[in-house]
């Protein structure tokens, strides 16, 4: 008799489905374990039940569990109601939170195999060239993938040559789950126990007078171990001896050598909790602190409003330590995964192996071990310092959330779905686990102010740095005047020029902020004006003097630089604008002798590249930092006399309702860089337009002013906090059909919300990957309930996917968009 279980498929469908078991295997099974299960034709999928003993379908025939994959559950039912939540809010699908909350190495998957079919016996010549390559491949091995079938018959796609080969019947296709995790297995060697007295060994030793390279082995062997018999690894004995791994084998196979295998943690080595102290705060720091804890007594989420090096991560130690002996774990939270290199080291000084880092960056069996760690609910990982997929983690006993630099648009994941706020999110995850939350920032966004100032949320402030520093001198630098004086290097003003130089000579560092990535956003032919775009994009392509290439920022499309124009066949091309590449080379033309580095995305790739470049920059290997955004993120130097803003104005004319905020927000950030220790620092702003009321305000450090003219402006022409937005993007490879699927679209919404729909309207880069993007806005008043608006939304969808000329356009929704 079988039994039926409901399971959720890690795939954007509207509903779960279920599944057959039988008797035995029914009580194996509970909420949050893992299945393999056949979806669709033959794939196998890794699924996650979420109801157990229920109904049999009425719409289809259940199919059987293909196999149980987990002795307990990988989630927790609390995770699954935080799940359901969140793809509801976020108007996406319960698989696609599925998809990306749980690691990808945990998510098995079936891979299609390829193997002969012994009844089929015609000869080989018989067939065409692709056809016999195949099944001779086939006679050597097993089974091939449908990839290496691609390599061996030269074709992109090999689809079509696999399912003619099918229907003949030479072949057979089936699924096999593949990949998953293990545990990291470190191989050591060691004497066999034979030889350990001291006449046995002689003994050995003598008799491999004729085998020096054995001989050497040894006593290397004895060399790593250095008497205290430690364990050595045979990469390290091959490495020393400089020898074959045939050396060391033919040791193990004479019984001379001994190997065995230690599992060990992929997440660190440290074991323990550090010996050193909380640093003791200053009086305005223990206020602060005071403040806090009592606010989170009420509880309500709490707002830490503090000038940058005010000392706020001291702070969050103390309540950390304080959530720790009360054997509860922490979620801290970072916008960059640059942040992660310093605050890793120092948490890391104070609480040990309690300390794990988790982002994208890291393997996906370092991710899954850390996943591991937190269910087993030990010490070892129970402080998480992390970017936002942190979130998904299956904390047991969830304490405290510190969401630090909250005002970072990081925090909103974009593509793909679920298109969450890490912060938005993790204050109603704090309600699932009665935790606290505590959000940080210098310069806090203009929601998570007007919630603290309309009681929402608590307000602690912070108005000055830590150890009495002053807040860096700001200047404004007039572009304009300086091109019409000739009072420019490249793009160095006179002043900026003589700054850097008067820093340098101090001993001092300096940091240099460009928000553009490459040598220069566009290449211009001056005979003709043809600029080089994107053939997938409607962008222009990015020049990079580094790899002599234009690139596309959009799609990753590159080609090389040609030295003629494409249009007119002249050598006319001549780059325009600015980005890190060229400041950096601008730079080392100004002062050769000064060691530079630049931090982006190019320059970040790599897993430990962040950490290569900040701990350059600390130990005062670097004199000079170029950087994107990258380097206004909370990052700590205690030696940076000088920040250099090349050019403010592209962060003032950005066409959306936030620039200003943003501007404000970037560039008291990057500020706050300079002269955190024992010396005030200097901020100058490059700028043609000094008289800007927001970079008045940046100088002044006049944040309230800043946030009461944004509300004003905000509640005027009614944008966030006064009203809730959703945008809805359309997009297909027809622009045609783009067109007129958003005219429908926009006139059904209307029908429904009247004037709070606007658009729709063309992005500035409409077209992006081949694919045509138009948007809507819709602004949700406050009063008005979310959930009825998203139902109307939804049964706006059901009639425009009715429609056969729309069904294949993609809907897009983005809930709170920023």
């Amino acid at each position: 008799m079988n039994h039926f279980i409901e399971v959720l498929l890690p795939l954007p469908l509207e509903r779960n489905f279920t599944y057959a078991i039988s008797r035995s295997e029914l009580p194996l099974l509970r909420v949050g374990m893992r299945v393999a299960v056949p979806f669709g034709k033959s794939k196998l999928y890794t699924a996650l039940v979420v109801g157990l003993d229920t109904e049999p379908p009425t719409a289809y025939e259940a199919k059987r569990v293909y196999e149980i994959l987990d002795e307990k559950p990988l989630v927790s039912e609390l995770q699954l109601r935080f799940w359901k939540w969140m793809a509801s809010y976020y108007m996406c699908t319960p698989g696609e939170v599925f998809r990306t909350a749980v690691p990808g190495i945990l998510l098995l998957e079936s891979e299609t195999r390829i193997s002969s079919e012994p009844s089929w016996d015609n000869p080989l010549s018989e067939l065409d060239f692709s056809e016999s390559v195949v099944l001779q491949a086939l006679q050597h091995q097993s089974s091939l993938r449908v990839s290496e079938i691609s390599s061996l018959v030269e074709r992109k796609n090999a689809l079509p040559l696999v399912n003619r080969m099918l229907k003949q019947g030479m072949i057979r296709v089936e699924e096999t789950l593949s990949g998953g995790y293990r545990p990291k297995e470190v191989h050591f060697l060691r004497l066999h126990p034979v030889y350990q007295e001291e006449a046995a060994l002689e003994d050995l030793l003598k008799s491999l007078v004729r085998a020096p390279k054995q001989t050497e082995v040894l006593l290397h062997l004895f060399q790593l171990q250095q008497g205290a018999k430690k364990p050595v690894k045979s990469t390290d004995l091959e490495k020393q001896t400089g020898t074959s791994r045939s050396v060391i084998k033919t040791l193990l196979d004479k019984g001379v050598l001994e190997q065995y295998t230690i599992i060990q943690d992929r997440i660190g080595n440290l074991e323990g909790q550090s010996d050193q102290e909380l640093a003791v705060l200053n009086p305005e720091q223990n206020k602060a602190l005071q403040e806090i804890q009592a606010f989170f007594r009420a509880p309500k989420p709490v707002l830490l409003y503090g000038v940058t090096a005010s000392g706020k991560t001291e702070i969050y130690s103390h309540l950390i330590a304080d959530t720790l002996k009360s054997g509860k774990q922490v979620l801290y939270l970072v916008p960059e995964i640059a942040l992660t290199t310093q605050l890793t080291h120092r948490m890391e000084v104070l609480f040990g192996s309690r300390v794990a880092a988790f982002h994208s960056r890291q393997s996906q069996p370092e991710r899954a071990e850390i996943w591991y760690h937190l269910q087993e609910g030990g010490e070892k990982a129970s402080v998480i310092l992390g970017a936002r997929s942190a979130l998904f983690l299956p904390f047991e006993n969830l304490g405290l959330i510190i969401i630090d630099e909250e005002h970072e648009n990081s925090y909103k994941q974009f593509d793909p779905a679920p298109r969450y706020h890490a912060r938005d999110a993790a204050i109603l995850m704090a309600s699932y686990w009665n935790a606290r939350v505590l959000l940080g920032s210098a310069t806090p966004s203009v929601e998570s102010y007007h919630n603290a100032k309309s009681g929402k949320y608590g307000l602690v402030e912070i108005h000055s740095r830590f150890g009495g520093v002053l807040l860096p001198e700001m200047e404004l630098i007039n572009l304009a005047d300086s091109y019409r004086k000739k009072q420019m290097a490249g793009h160095f003003s006179h002043r900026l020029r003589d700054a850097i130089a008067e820093t340098l000579e101090q001993k001092r560092q300096v940091i240099l902020f460009q928000n553009r990535r490459g040598f220069s956003p566009i290449v211009e032919c001056l005979s003709c004006g043809h600029v080089p775009g994107c053939p997938n994009c409607d962008v222009s392509l990015t020049y990079h003097q580094q790899r002599g290439q234009l690139r596309c920022h959009y799609c990753g499309f590159h080609r090389h630089l040609e030295t003629e124009c494409q249009a007119c066949g002249t050598a006319t091309l001549d780059t325009k604008g600015l980005g890190t590449e060229q400041v950096t080379t601008e730079l080392a033309e100004l002062f050769p002798e000064t060691k530079t580095s630049r931090m982006d995305l190019d320059t970040t790739r790599g897993k430990h590249a962040f950490s290569r470049i900040i701990e350059a920059f600390e130990a005062r290997e670097v004199q000079v930092l170029v950087g994107t955004q990258m380097v206004t993120k909370g990052l700590d130097f205690g030696n940076v006399g000088l920040v250099g803003i090349m050019n403010a104005d592209t962060l003032l004319n950005y066409p959306h309702f936030r620039a200003h905020e943003r501007c404000f927000q970037l560039l008291t950030q990057v500020a706050g860089r300079a002269g955190r220790k024992d010396f005030r620092g200097l901020v100058l702003i490059q700028t043609y337009n000094p008289y800007h009321q927001i970079l008045k305000q940046v100088t002044t450090g006049d944040y309230e002013g800043m946030f009461r003219e944004q509300s004003y402006e905000r509640e005027q022409f009614k944008y966030p906090p006064e009203v809730r937005l959703i945008k809805i993007t359309l997009r297909h490879r027809e622009w045609n059909r783009v067109e007129e699927g958003a005219d429908w679209f926009a006139r059904g919404l209307r029908g429904v919300f009247g004037a709070g729909v606007l658009g729709p309207e063309y992005p500035p880069v409409s077209r992006i990957r081949n694919q045509y993007h138009k948007q809507i806005l819709l602004k949700i008043p406050k009063g008005q309930p979310l959930g009825p608006t998203k139902n109307s939304i939804k049964r706006i969808q059901k009639s425009f996917d009715a429609i056969s000329n729309y069904r294949s356009i993609r809907l897009v929704y983005n809930v709170d968009y920023i």
